[in-house]
C-alpha cells in the first residue's frame, strides 16, 4: 500500500471486459420487470444469459455492463446490486475469506465462463468472487467510457482495505494488481491507473437504515441525474437520497423490487469529486 494518492486522473475503471477487475450483478425477484426498469432508466438493452432463463446480461451497445438474475427468492438473499471481483483461483480466494472471518454463502461453483462464489466480509458487506476459466469473447469497454464504479461503506476503512487486499491480492506487487492508496480518511482502489472504488468508514452493522449498514454501493454514470431520477419514479422506483457534487449531483435510488443503486453525474466523475 502507498501512503498517499498518486495524483492520477481518477477516471472510474471499466468493470467489464476480458481484463476487468470486477463485474456487477443484480439479484432480483422479477427479471422482466427489472429489465423494463433499467432499460427506461439507464438505457440498457438485454440479451439472455447463459446461466438459464432467470438470467440476462445488460448491454450498452455491444458491450456487456451488468448481469441480472431473478434468484433472490431461490437463494434466500436480499434484492441487491453486488460486485464480483476477479480472482486467479476461486477456491483459494474463498479459503482466504474464511480464514479472515468472512463468510462464503454460495460456491465456489460453475458460473458462466468461470467459477464464482457469493460471500460477505467480516462486517457483513456482500460481494462475490469470480475466476475466469474460458477466454473472453465480448468487446472491452472503450477507454473513455466507464460503466460503473464502487464504494464500500464499512465500519473501518483501513481494516476493510487489509481484508480485501489479502483476499483479492490488491497492492501485492503482482503484474496487473490493483493499487491501494489513501485520500484523507478514505482508501482508494485504482486499477491500471483508473479509479475502481473508494472505501469509507462509519457504517454501523446493526443500523436499521440500509444506507448506514456496511454495504457495497454501485454507482452508474449518467449525463442527466434529474432526468434519470424522473424516469426511475415514472417506472416504479423511488429516490432515497440526492446530494450535490462540485460538478453536478448524484442520487441514490431504489428500483421497484428494492435494489439500491446510485447514479452519478459524469461531470462529477471526471472531476474526481464523486462519492
Amino acid at each position: 500500500m502507498t501512503g498517499s494518492h498518486s495524483g492520477r486522473a481518477p477516471t472510474p475503471a471499466p468493470l467489464t471486459g476480458s481484463a476487468a477487475p470486477c463485474w456487477v450483478n443484480l439479484m432480483t425477484r422479477d427479471l422482466e420487470s427489472a429489465q423494463e426498469f433499467y432499460t427506461a432508466v439507464l438505457g440498457w438493452t438485454f440479451r439472455p444469459g447463459k446461466l438459464g432463463q432467470e438470467f440476462s446480461v445488460a448491454r450498452r451497445g455491444d458491450v456487456p455492463v451488468a448481469g441480472i438474475g431473478a434468484v433472490a427468492t431461490a437463494y434466500r438473499v436480499a434484492v441487491a446490486w453486488t460486485p464480483y471481483f476477479a480472482v486467479a483461483d476461486a477456491d483459494a480466494a474463498a479459503s482466504r475469506i474464511r480464514e479472515r472471518s468472512g463468510t462464503v454463502a454460495v460456491g465456489p461453483m460453475a458460473l458462466g465462463k468461470g467459477r464464482g462464489a457469493l460471500a460477505a466480509d467480516r462486517d457483513g458487506a456482500v460481494f462475490g468472487i469470480w475466476e475466469r476459466t474460458e477466454p473472453a469473447t465480448s468487446p472491452r469497454a472503450p477507454d473513455d467510457h466507464s460503466h460503473a464504479w464502487l464504494r464500500l461503506h464499512t465500519r473501518n476503512a483501513f481494516d476493510a482495505a487489509i481484508f480485501y487486499g489479502e483476499v483479492l491480492d490488491w497492492a501485492s506487487g503482482r503484474p496487473g494488481c490493483c493499487e491501494v492508496s489513501y485520500e484523507k480518511d478514505e482508501v482508494i482502489i485504482d486499477c491500471d491507473g483508473r479509479r475502481l472504488a473508494r472505501i469509507s468508514s462509519g457504517a454501523v452493522e446493526a443500523a436499521p437504515d440500509p444506507l448506514v449498514r456496511p454495504h457495497w454501493q454501485v454507482h452508474f454514470p449518467v449525463t442527466d441525474v434529474a432526468a434519470t431520477v424522473a424516469a426511475a419514479r415514472e417506472y416504479g422506483g423511488s429516490l432515497v437520497e440526492q446530494r450535490p457534487l462540485a460538478r453536478g449531483s448524484e442520487a441514490t435510488l431504489l428500483d421497484p423490487d428494492g435494489g439500491l443503486f446510485t447514479v452519478t453525474d459524469v461531470r462529477g466523475l471526471a472531476a474526481g469529486d464523486s462519492g
